[in-house]
């Protein structure tokens, strides 16, 4: 089973991502943190956990996405977790210093939810291909 945690501030993002999570595949499990600080505090707390995935908005409050990047990178226990940013803002330092901190990708956030499901449904691929 893949685990997935999706970090973000925008309620309706995380709905959308979540609906074509289940569209792909109903059995990935997504949990949902709204904000970096949130997301930090229940991986410290929770050892237990260690997402497959973890897609981290840029712009959110109380902790930005590069900062949450940057301290859940440096978590030993995820060292095999596969990290992308996800957000509306396509700015290319942000993109350049996302990929630096160990981003794999940058993912914009599309305006259809079609683009989102072929996106999405190109990056599990590409971890149960690995993995098999």
């Amino acid at each position: 089973m893949i685990h997935c945690l999706v970090i973000d501030d925008d309620e309706d993002d995380q709905e959308i991502f979540l609906m074509c999570v289940k569209k792909i595949d109903a059995e990935i499990r997504c949990l949902t943190m709204n904000d970096g600080v949130e997301a930090v505090s229940m991986l410290v707390s929770d050892t237990s956990y260690v997402p497959d995935y973890i897609f981290i908005d840029v712009n959110m409050p109380k902790m930005g996405g590069i900062d949450c990047l940057r301290i859940l990178k440096n978590m030993g226990r995820l060292k095999y977790t596969r990290f992308f940013m996800y957000s509306t803002t396509s700015e290319n330092s942000l993109l350049v210093e996302s990929k630096r901190l160990g981003a794999e990708e940058f993912v914009v956030k599309p305006p259809r939810t079609a683009e989102l499901k072929e996106k999405l449904c190109n990056i599990f691929k590409i971890v149960s291909n690995m993995s098999a």
